[in-house]
């Protein structure tokens, strides 16, 4: 446990310098507004060239190679983009950063107009979905630890969670609304293009935002943060004086930045340091073994369950993808009042038992498989949410972006191989000891979770990292 102490930094206690709560109140309102938007904007980006494929492939006349890399891209970009961005935000900050990235999104996206025919077309596309990539890549590593280092800390995980709900939304909307121009006849570059308009928005909604004090923090810059924490974090507390409070979270960062050793530039190295080891395991493990089995089994759902004799779009995609948004929803609700590891660990327990019997029952009936495998995208879905949440809260502050990226970047490993190695799995070992793969995998992030998962419930941020990083 840290213990700030007054000295720590100079105070400034006069009241020239505190503003009003409604001030802090709509600071907060727009912060989340624009990661949300960030968020919104990456799945509408990855989810829009769905309804268009159909035209790109009769334009373009492209073979199936071709189409699998453009829609590859902005995985591989994510891959790159993720741990980059992480780097560059401990490195430069926060601020600069979050606008350098809506900046990329917004180059991407107008590039998309621009794309010609002949045979550039494809690697024109290739590179414009791969950036696209790096961008959404970098909201995981920048946004989340600056939203996360603003919040109130009984308000945390719950504005955290929403960012995925915001995913969701954002694919959703893509295919909606990329399914209605397409029908009215509207070339793909346009749709594509549609993105253009939100990433110009959110890219000048974004300018002004002050720096993260966390990490002016991490660079003995405590006047500076001190300064605009008192100006922009709201206090929990309900009276008068809100300093105090805000000074003992500011102080209590300062405090564990000078129990650490020296601080020097982040590097990836220092993940898998004696001290963050653990940090580092936990957050990129758990969430390899959270999304490995859900992109294998919600991106085949419908040959998944006709396996198993139940088939139809609405049980596969609608039905799945219905039960995973109310996981989400329902996590984001309770976060804050039950906690993190309650919603976390027994989930993973769960899933792995559901999937384990589905791989193990062959002739179970059809309607008991379908009932296990939406009881299944529920309870994955929402200890999912703590992907966004974790990363974002147990790593210090100056790891806080680069290991956030990292654990993006790990993920995605898992989300390309669930994706690419179920429809082998299914050919070569068959449907039901593929499900048992898939248990395996779930119950390798139970243990991991239940070894290593805290409790970070209305903690601040300098307590979690300095009890989770020995």
């Amino acid at each position: 446990m840290i213990h700030p102490t007054r000295t720590a930094v100079s105070v400034d206690t006069s009241p020239s310098t505190e503003t009003s709560s409604t001030f802090k109140r709509r600071f907060m309102i727009r912060l989340v507004t624009v990661f949300i938007g960030g968020m919104f904007l990456d799945g509408y980006i990855l989810g829009i060239i769905g309804p268009v494929t159909g035209l790109m492939r009769s334009d373009l006349q492209l073979d199936a190679l071709s189409l699998g890399m453009i829609a590859a891209g902005p995985l591989v970009g994510i891959f790159v983009g993720s741990p980059l961005a992480g780097w560059a935000t401990d490195k430069f900050g926060r601020k600069p950063m979050f606008l350098v990235d809506m900046g990329l999104f917004l180059l991407a996206s107008a590039a998309q107009f621009f794309v010609t025919s002949g045979d550039g077309a494809v690697i024109q596309l290739v590179l414009i979905r791969f950036f696209m990539g790096v961008a959404i890549g970098g909201e995981y590593s920048i946004g989340g630890p600056l939203l996360s280092e603003f919040s109130p800390p009984k308000l945390r995980g719950r504005l955290l969670g929403l960012t995925l709900i915001a995913w969701y939304i954002g694919f959703m909307m893509a295919f909606i609304i990329g399914t209605l121009l397409h029908d009215a006849g509207t070339p793909w570059r346009l749709v594509l293009g549609t993105s253009t308009v939100l990433a110009l928005v959110l890219f000048i909604a974004r300018m002004g935002l002050p720096e993260s004090p966390s990490w002016l923090i991490t660079k003995g810059r405590h006047e500076e943060a001190l300064a605009i924490a008192r100006k922009y974090i709201e206090s929990p507390q309900m009276h008068n004086s809100i300093t105090e409070e805000i000074d003992l979270r500011v102080i209590q960062e300062a405090e564990a930045a000078r129990n650490r050793t020296k601080i020097k530039s982040a590097s990836f190295s220092m993940l898998f340091s004696k001290q963050y080891w653990r940090t580092t395991l936990f957050t990129s493990g758990f969430w390899f073994c959270a999304v490995t089995p859900y992109f294998a089994i919600a991106t085949f759902a419908d040959e998944v369950l006709h396996q198993f004799g139940f088939g139809g779009g609405w049980a596969g995609g609608v039905g799945l993808s219905a039960l995973a948004a109310a996981g989400v929803v329902t996590t984001v609700l309770l976060i804050d009042r039950l906690g993190r590891r309650i919603l976390t660990v027994p989930g993973q327990w769960l899933c792995a038992g559901i999937l384990l019997v589905i791989g193990l029952w062959g002739d179970a009936p059809a309607i008991v498989v379908l009932a296990l495998f939406l009881a299944f995208s529920f309870f994955n879905a929402g200890y999912t949410t703590m992907t966004q949440v974790y990363p974002a809260e147990v790593f210090p502050g100056h790891l806080r972006g680069i290991g956030m990226g990292f654990s993006a970047a790990f993920s995605r490993i898992g989300a390309a191989l669930g994706t690419f190695a179920l429809p082998w799995a299914i050919s070569n070992i068959g449907m039901g000891a593929s499900m048992v793969v898939a248990a395996a995998v779930a119950l390798l992030g139970a243990i991991l979770s239940q070894w290593l998962a805290p409790e970070t419930k209305g903690r601040t941020l300098a307590e979690i990292s300095a009890d989770f990083s020995h």
